[in-house]
């Protein structure tokens, strides 16, 4: 089988509000902007630039919404996702956490992938994963 995929692109989150929640994945998260934040989009690389995923940050309705099975108010839900992390920096992004006052879920160790997980929730309500492997 080829494989016609070379990764995951990006994940656009649904927001109430892009600039607060923008500073939270900025300031309390630490990606790094990949664009000028505005009111209705932020958008952040989530490794290296260039070279990795992008998470955007939006407010109000994705393209093709209209054509979505799901019925107006429940087509786009909370969504989980993971950030990996160098296991010499695990420390400094929970003490990170910790110090905003976000509450930390963990660890949890995955011996299928030999990794431990931690878990919080963002500003909207969507549960992110910093893994790291052991």
């Amino acid at each position: 089988m080829v494989n016609l995929h070379k990764g995951i692109s990006e994940i656009v989150l649904i927001v109430d509000d892009v600039r607060k929640s923008a500073d939270f994945y900025k300031n309390i998260v630490g990606l790094k902007p990949n664009t000028e934040i505005t009111e209705d989009w932020a958008w952040f690389w989530t490794g290296e630039e260039n070279n990795s995923p992008r998470l955007a940050l939006h407010k109000g309705k994705l393209l093709f919404e209209e054509h979505s099975p799901l019925p107006e108010g429940k087509r786009w839900g909370k969504i989980h996702f993971a950030l990996e992390v160098n296991k010499e920096n695990i420390e400094l992004a929970l003490n990170k956490m910790k110090n905003a006052g976000i509450k930390i879920y963990g660890p949890t160790k995955f011996e299928w992938m030999n990794a431990t997980s931690y878990y919080f929730y963002d500003l909207d309500g969507n549960l992110v994963e910093y893994w790291s492997p052991n």
